[in-house]
């Protein structure tokens, strides 16, 4: 990373012109990030959300995975239930989810991440999801049994707000949405009793602006409509200051939560 020294603006230039082409060229399908390893870092939260998740798919009969990405933490269970099936709503999410779930006796479903689920009242006795975009509890509740568990990872609060800022500006009414006590008030109120709480603020280093253009081509309700061109500027500011001062650094939050369906 730099020292602050001054730094040849023609290799400057070479280097960012090379990193945005890295970035602009990765697949970005899936919900697999191994590409960037060695490009950028992010603690895990300390409750491992994939080994409770085949905890609980080992006991189950008929399991829901929402919002499922392309499969992979799902595929990670040692043992899936008799019935399992898995939503998904972006096309190449959904391929990559068939192709990874199929053989494991997974039935993908390609539809919206909104009500109605297509599936009938008290169809499952567990639903799980990692990162939902959108939480639908009164909809989670219609399609659990009574005494089900809905087991899930969210997003918190203002989770990498400094890097969504730095492209986008102040967001102060974003940085309120996703509080836990909100969605543990709306879970009580769509008939759960939520048994477990767990909240984590989690450090992200970016060492390029590859993966910052990974980001935010894969997450893309990060920065809507980000295109390289469109925010060209931004980008080379943000691989000068990298440059510069090292790692960009951010963070995540996340909670873990448990209802059971009363």
């Amino acid at each position: 990373m730099g020292s602050g020294s001054e730094v040849d603006d023609d290799a400057v230039a070479t280097s960012f012109t090379d990193l945005v082409a890295d970035g602009a060229a990765a697949d970005v399908s899936g919900w697999d990030f191994s590409w960037l390893d060695g490009r950028a870092t992010e603690e895990r939260p300390p409750w491992g959300y994939a080994r409770a998740m085949a905890d609980r798919l080992g006991t189950a009969s008929a399991s829901l995975d929402l919002q499922t990405g392309g499969g992979e933490v799902l595929a990670e269970a040692g043992r899936i239930p008799p019935t399992a099936v898995a939503t998904e709503s972006w096309p190449p999410n959904v391929a990559h989810a068939t192709k990874l779930l199929h053989p494991r006796g997974v039935v993908v479903v390609n539809c919206a991440d909104e009500p109605p689920f297509p599936f009938a009242d008290n169809a499952f006795d567990l639903v799980t999801s990692r990162h939902p975009a959108t939480i639908w509890w009164d909809e989670i509740a219609r399609v659990l049994a009574p005494g089900g568990t809905y087991l899930a990872q969210h997003v918190g609060p203002a989770s990498a707000f400094e890097l969504i800022e730095f492209f986008l500006g102040p967001q102060p009414s974003g940085r309120r949405h996703r509080r836990p006590e909100d969605e543990v008030r709306s879970a009580e109120s769509a008939g759960f009793e939520v048994v477990d709480l767990r909240t984590a603020r989690l450090r992200i280093e970016i060492f390029d602006v590859a993966a910052v253009i990974y980001l935010l081509r894969k997450v893309v309700w990060w920065v809507p409509g980000f295109t390289v061109d469109g925010y060209r500027g931004r980008l080379r500011e943000l691989h000068e200051q990298i440059q510069r001062e090292g790692p960009f650094v951010a963070h995540s939050t996340r909670h873990l939560i448990e209802a059971r369906r009363r």
